[in-house]
């Protein structure tokens, strides 16, 4: 699904730096091309046990996606070790795997929903019905310390995250190839195995069953990495002698955001299920130019949301920074902009029976 963006990042930010010189605030923005990558989840064959031992035949079966890259892609280096992960379901359950290559592997926190990725971590988010609202997150350390979490919207948008909320039926485990929290020896990684049910994902997917063929998913994948320092055999996380604090922590992520953020739903990988059984693998990824469509929506959403900062105010006379050459076949360009005091809705109208699509203040898309 690679495409370039008609609307250039650099021209906004030019733009609102001409006209306001200086900016009160900046909203951040992906600086990378739109390019989300995608994964078919196949059907299992047999049971499988949650054990974090990968050795299943449905697992062996899978295939792994691509190695993650840095969160902003290519704006960084490639991460130093490589993770990736595989994806099943069945009537019950959505399956993942991971494998997360590390030489030093090391945990320390123990209880359910303290906030894990303050250990290096491996983390999983899910919005089922892609309005980028109303999405699950996972976190687990190498212990497997999870730390599940419901958010109502992105942090941009003054989210409200319920901590207190967990994952009923959940199944998790780890295993480590090597030895967690000795520093005298060199491990190879560690290995992650999730089991979801679909009696929980049903709340935020909006329907009773597992998804239907080919239906697709916004789905994100996160690695944490902290910068290390071997202290008498003890692992302690780097300093910074610049600042006296912490090295920032690496976030390795399957499908790159274009900045330091996860939750930029719009941003997520797209995951499509099949009916077909992991022995077939003959299934096609369907395009959809919606998830086009709705990047050039949420493009303007971030032009509005700096023009507030600044203004105080959405604005209707945002074609300058819009190319009038974007063509799209099932929608009708430009989008209507819709504003009040305190709100917008841009809408983008569907051709030939397919729905309209709109984004409005609040980063929500809605098809209608």
């Amino acid at each position: 699904m690679k495409r370039k963006s008609s609307i250039s990042m650099i021209v906004i930010l030019m733009l609102l730096l001409v006209s306001n010189v200086i900016a009160k605030d900046f909203f951040p923005v992906p600086k990378t091309e739109f390019d989300p990558r995608h994964y078919i989840c196949y059907r299992t064959t047999g049971e499988m046990k949650i054990d974090g031992i990968i050795d299943e035949d449905d697992w062996n079966n899978a295939e792994w996606t691509e190695y993650f890259e840095d969160i902003e892609g290519d704006l960084k280096p490639a991460p130093t070790y490589k993770t990736h992960i595989k994806m099943l379901w069945d009537d019950e359950y959505l399956y993942f795997a991971a494998y997360l290559e590390e030489p030093h592997v090391w945990a320390k926190l123990k209880q359910r929903d303290t906030v894990v990725y303050y250990d290096n971590d491996f983390e999983i988010f899910m919005d089922p019905d892609g309005d980028c609202h109303d999405y699950y997150e996972y976190e687990v350390n190498a212990l497997n310390t999870v730390w599940d979490l419901l958010l109502t919207r992105p942090y941009r948008d003054d989210a409200v995250a319920i901590f207190n909320w967990d994952i009923n039926g959940l199944k998790s485990a780890t295993s480590v190839d090597g030895t967690i929290n000795d520093a005298s020896d060199i491990d190879k990684g560690w290995y992650v195995e999730v089991a979801i049910p679909w009696a929980v994902l049903k709340e935020c997917a909006r329907r009773e069953t597992p998804p239907l063929d080919k239906d697709q998913w916004r789905m994100g994948f996160s690695r944490v990495e902290w910068k290390m320092d071997i202290v008498n055999n003890n692992y302690k996380k780097a300093i910074n002698p610049k600042t006296g604090k912490h090295y920032p922590e690496n976030n390795w992520i399957w499908s790159q955001q274009g900045l330091v953020a996860m939750h930029y739903p719009e941003r997520w990988g797209i995951v499509q299920f099949s009916e077909k059984s992991v022995e077939d693998k003959s299934a096609k990824f369907v395009e959809k130019e919606e998830y086009v469509a709705a990047n050039y929506l949420y493009e303007i959403y971030y032009y509005q949301k700096q023009y507030f900062m600044d203004n105080n105010k959405f604005t209707t006379k945002i074609k300058k920074v819009i190319d009038k050459n974007i063509k799209l076949n099932d929608y009708e360009w430009p989008p209507k902009i819709e504003i009040t005091s305190r709100s917008f809705d841009l809408i983008l109208k569907g051709k030939n029976g397919n729905k309209n699509l709109s984004v409005n203040e609040l980063g929500r898309l809605t098809k209608f």
